[in-house]
């Protein structure tokens, strides 16, 4: 195998976990009302529960909700705890569990 065969796949899971990771900003900003700008700034170390005052109990239900619609994952009641919405970068490690990406 030549170094582009081997580049490609590598390109092309690059651009699959950086499409996650816009889907999950969008998902994000639409459920939470919360600014383009603000979703943006997020990196890993983010954090999300108890510190964003928008992301309440009942909105994690309906950001779950969204995730399975968009993402087009089932997510069970025991595959989310504490830890999966306490930073971006958690939330974002379970999507690309859930999605294999």
């Amino acid at each position: 195998m030549t170094a582009e065969s081997h580049s490609a796949p590598a390109s092309d899971s690059r651009k699959a976990e950086d499409a996650l990771d816009t889907q999950l900003r969008e998902i994000l900003k639409d459920i939470l009302s919360l600014s383009g700008e603000r979703v943006a700034a997020f990196d890993d170390t983010t954090p999300l529960f108890g510190a964003l005052p928008e992301l309440d109990s009942m909105a994690v239900a309906g950001l779950l909700t969204e995730m399975e619609d968009r993402l087009h994952i089932i997510i069970e009641d025991d595959d989310v705890d504490g830890e999966t919405f306490e930073t971006f970068g958690s939330l974002l490690a379970f999507a690309r569990m859930k999605t294999g990406r």
